[in-house]
């Protein structure tokens, strides 16, 4: 079995007038993420880090912020096609981890149904999804509220491995 891992990372500014969206869940919130699509920081790490693993390049190659398509589709949808490019090449996810910098709002009730959301559109269980949230104490652009960054890392596994539904 052979086994890759890949690493993802996405950063964005907080702007007036968007929706704030995490994982594929709306958070209430004075502010949203500026971006082309619905700027879920989250899923796009996510979305670099399987790209990264399967050797297929990078979320900016295959959803250019230039194509009128991906303007403010959801991240949910991109993950789903990233998940398709990955099956076809044999691969299937292992387990995912994640990291979200963000000083508020607090995301604690929310993890949840970020992780049955990714689970659901990776074919894997809610236990092989892990996200975590920290502040930065103040320091940097996101301390100071600017923004929110986020990091993923995945294995994926090709050749036999049971997903979710098999």
């Amino acid at each position: 079995m052979q086994q890759r891992i890949g690493i993802g990372y996405d950063i964005h500014r907080f702007v007036e007038g968007r929706k704030l969206i995490l994982g594929g869940v709306e958070i209430p919130f004075s502010k949203g993420l500026e971006g082309h699509s619905d700027a879920d920081v989250l899923l796009h790490a996510l979305c670099d880090a399987l790209l990264g693993a399967a050797g297929k390049g990078d979320i900016g190659e295959h959803f250019p912020n230039t194509n009128p398509k991906y303007k403010d589709v959801s991240s949910l949808v991109l993950l789903q096609d990233v998940y398709d490019l990955i099956v076809k090449d044999g691969y299937a996810v292992s387990n995912v981890d994640t990291v979200l910098q963000v000083e508020e709002p607090s995301l604690k009730s929310y993890k949840p149904q970020m992780k049955a959301n990714i689970a659901k559109a990776l074919h894997i269980g809610e236990g092989s999804v892990n996200i975590k949230a920290t502040t930065q104490e103040g320091l940097g652009a996101i301390g100071q509220g600017q923004g929110i960054a986020a990091f993923a890392c995945v294995l994926l596994v090709k050749g036999s491995i049971k997903t979710e539904g098999s």
